[in-house]
């Protein structure tokens, strides 16, 4: 009888903890959007200008491919659900999560300090603490994308959304990981910045255009490939090898980025100076 007790009221009270993060986060997301809204013109003009930024690059594809109706098997439709995938990823996450580009900067300034006082999940805490206002244009692209060129179905909105799912979690992930170098080199926030670049600008870009040594990079230690090739292996059909090769990818670096974070928090000492302990 007691151990059955003992077991409901542990089970109730992770229950009662996984709530009042939930709370805490959703709370932070509305203090976040809050604190946006009051510079409204700002606040739509960079997601406005984020929006058309998209869009001229989709420009240049159209023109492209109005002189090569296809490259390697990919047409104007897969590119734009391409950019739909990484620009909405991108988006969601950076709104949700804002300071997942500023970790190495937040690590190495000593602004961490401010965060480890607070009695919240450290991590999380930092990650939902800030929301990047023209990655609302960036989501938005991805929404626009959808209704222009996506499958308008149940299904199609299904496979859509896991897209922009994997998407947004490898560029956090990815990220973060490499954020997390300011831990062990110090002021290594040029570093973090390139690696999330190339992420970028490679998500971009048709898989199939990338051969040997560059196509194995970028589905193992930059796994661009897991983004753009969405388009192909989940919208246009769905592979299920690729499907579960991306959320093994989408696990393997999230695992890495909050292990390293965590490890990186043990060599960490107060101030805006990196020290390493044994």
């Amino acid at each position: 009888m007691s151990t059955a007790v003992s077991l409901t009221g542990g089970r109730g009270s992770r229950i009662r903890r996984a709530a009042g993060i939930a709370r805490y986060v959703l709370t932070c997301w509305k203090l976040n959007l809050a604190a946006a809204m009051e510079y409204r013109a700002s606040f739509f003009m960079l997601a406005v200008m984020m929006f058309v930024n998209n869009c001229i690059w989709l420009v240049f594809w159209a023109i492209f491919f109005a002189r090569f109706p296809a490259v390697n098997g990919w047409e104007l439709k897969d590119v734009m659900l391409l950019w739909g995938i990484s620009a909405g990823g991108f988006g969601w996450s950076c709104v949700l999560f804002g300071n997942y580009t500023r970790i190495a900067a937040i690590v190495a300034s000593g602004e961490l300090d401010v965060f480890l006082t607070q009695p919240k999940p450290l991590l999380l805490n930092v990650l939902v603490s800030r929301m990047s206002l023209t990655a609302m244009g960036d989501f938005l692209f991805g929404v626009a994308i959808y209704a222009l060129a996506g499958e308008h179905t149940l299904l199609g909105a299904a496979k859509y959304a896991l897209g922009l799912l994997i998407s947004g979690l490898l560029f956090l992930f990815v990220t973060l990981a490499a954020g997390t170098l300011a831990f062990f080199f110090g002021h290594s926030e040029g570093v973090a910045f390139q690696i999330f670049n190339g992420l970028v600008a490679l998500s971009t870009y048709p898989t199939d255009i990338f051969k040997g040594m560059a196509r194995i990079v970028l589905f193992t230690v930059l796994p661009a490939g897991f983004i753009s090739y969405a388009a192909i292996g989940l919208l246009r059909r769905f592979d299920e090898t690729f499907v579960w090769l991306a959320a093994a990818a989408v696990a393997a670096f999230g695992l890495l980025a909050v292990s390293l974070f965590m490890i990186g928090l043990r060599r960490y000492t107060s101030g805006n100076r990196i020290a390493m302990r044994g």
